[in-house]
């Protein structure tokens, strides 16, 4: 008799076993929301206009404080979003609570709270080991249903985010990360290890996909508590490896020293306080770095030694070691928030509107990555040469940022100058321009009958002030232009004198 309900009780739970789990991952599936975008990024060709908008889809997952975690490129440049539960046919409006488009994270919140009824938050977990099998849930294709699909953890290490073009740690797995899975949970013993991200186009790579890692999540849900986005901090030194012997013992290494040789401090830097061109980067954070400049940061596995720079937030101190003519020294650096850009070229923003400036026809605008990524997905062999070699360049107090003659509207007063395009500006009557905003100050304040453009190779473009002013208004009605600069340049302008 005991033996019988030994076996009776052995296989309830057998059958009770399955039915728990099936629950679990129904109630998992419940909180994965597929995410609708309705974005209208702006023209950079024609500042003062949009491209045509968008529907575009995403995925994302309930967490804590009744949020939704995506992607940050799944909502960039929306104008209005809804979210949807899975095997709900009811759509809720969201709105975006905080973005980091560096991270490529994004955070959304709903007015109407019945939408989480029947929902869980997922936690974060730990990233697993390298082999260990992961899921992807989301709505790849813009499909309706949900999409399961597993992968193998292949490789950890620091990546270009294709959204900002950041240089941040990301996961790799062997499972193509398709449109509309962006921002959907990469899941490991039912906890968010990770953010679905991008897939690698390049040729010969077959289903290899991207998502961000616990450490950089966990990084920006932190940075997220006071509603207030500073991001990553900048640790401000250019850094080369130090593989060649010479190099090493013209550095004054000993035979069993490695680290990072210092190229580069830029002077309103962190590093600027501790470090000199010419010194080594021996340790950060305690992590030796090796000659490639690359840190231990896991038992057999290595990457940028940034990695630990981004463990830290701003304001903290990041203690360093380094050495100079061949003495160790050691010392903190106070990490401060890191400047809009150290290229001459600003990054891609998003979710904000274009600047330019129009004097006498021709459409003056800065130069920057959303404009030369108009030139479309081969923008890096169709964008003008100019451009391109910007990017290369390091700004400074100087040169801040570049300014273009991007077009010219004909026109009476512009004679001459008709097919001008392109066209990077050094100098307003022969004063030399730091950046956008100056050289629209030089413009809007000139007294001189004519203005007098520039570039490095002294080509010049001269225009009639009288004639600019005079015309002005029947340029801008002929080519249906709103306005001839962009909203608060001058308010900016008009700040930046009642300072001084």
């Amino acid at each position: 008799m005991m033996k019988r309900l030994l076996a009776l009780t052995l296989l309830l739970f057998a059958v009770a076993q399955p039915a728990t789990a099936d629950s679990q991952h129904e109630e998992l599936k419940r909180s994965i929301i597929k995410i609708y975008t309705a974005a209208a990024a702006p023209d950079y060709f024609n500042p003062w206009a949009l491209l045509n908008a968008q529907q575009l889809s995403g995925s994302g997952a309930v967490i804590s404080g009744r949020r939704i975690l995506t992607n940050a490129h799944v909502i960039a440049n929306g104008s209005f979003i809804q979210v949807q539960r899975h095997g709900d046919a009811r759509k809720f409006r969201a709105q975006v609570q905080f973005v980091s488009h560096d991270a490529d994270l994004a955070l959304l919140t709903v007015e109407d709270e019945n939408f989480f009824d029947g929902t869980r938050p997922l936690k974060l977990g730990d990233l697993p080991d390298l082999q260990e099998e992961v899921t992807v849930y989301g709505y790849p294709i813009g499909g309706k249903s949900l999409s399961i699909t597993r992968g193998v953890l292949s490789r950890v290490e620091h990546q270009y985010y294709a959204h900002a073009e950041s240089y941040l740690m990301a996961g790799q797995i062997d499972a193509a990360i398709n449109p509309g899975n962006s921002g959907g949970p990469v899941i490991s013993d039912g906890r968010i290890v990770g953010v679905a991200m991008q897939t690698n186009h390049s040729q010969g790579a077959e289903n290899l996909g991207y998502f961000v890692p616990p450490s950089v999540i966990e990084h920006v849900l932190q940075d997220a508590e006071d509603g207030v986005n500073q991001g990553f901090p900048e640790f401000g030194a250019v850094t080369q490896s130090m593989e060649s012997p010479a190099m090493k013992r013209a550095a004054g290494l000993s035979a069993d020293q490695e680290g990072a040789m210092v190229v580069r401090v830029f002077e309103d830097s962190p590093a600027a306080e501790v470090l000199r061109p010419g010194d080594v980067l021996l340790e950060v954070d305690g992590y030796p770095i090796a000659a490639d400049r690359t840190v231990e940061w896991r038992e057999n596995q290595r990457t940028n030694y940034h990695y630990a720079v981004d463990k830290y937030h701003v304001g903290d101190k990041l203690p360093v070691r380094f050495s100079r003519g061949g003495e160790v020294h050691s010392a903190n650096v106070a990490l401060a928030a890191t400047p809009p850009s150290r290229s001459l070229v600003v990054s891609e923003k998003y979710d904000q509107r274009p600047r330019y400036y129009i004097y006498g026809g021709v459409v003056f605008v800065p130069l920057n990555m959303n404009l030369i990524k108009r030139w479309g997905k081969n923008w890096h062999s169709k964008a003008p040469i100019d451009y391109l070699y910007a990017r290369n360049q390091w700004s400074d107090e100087q040169h801040r940022e570049l300014v273009v003659a991007l077009k010219v509207l004909p026109a009476d007063v512009n004679l001459g100058y008709h097919d001008w395009k392109n066209w990077i500006i050094r100098s307003v009557n022969g004063e030399a321009v730091a950046d956008f905003d100056e050289f629209a100050q030089l413009m809007e304040s000139n007294e001189k009958p004519y203005v007098e453009l520039r570039d490095d190779s002294g080509y010049r473009m001269v225009l009639d002030a009288a004639a600019a002013a005079e015309q002005q208004p029947l340029i801008l009605q002929t080519y249906h232009i709103p306005q001839r600069h962009s909203a608060g340049l001058f308010n900016t302008l008009a700040r930046e004198n009642t300072d001084d």
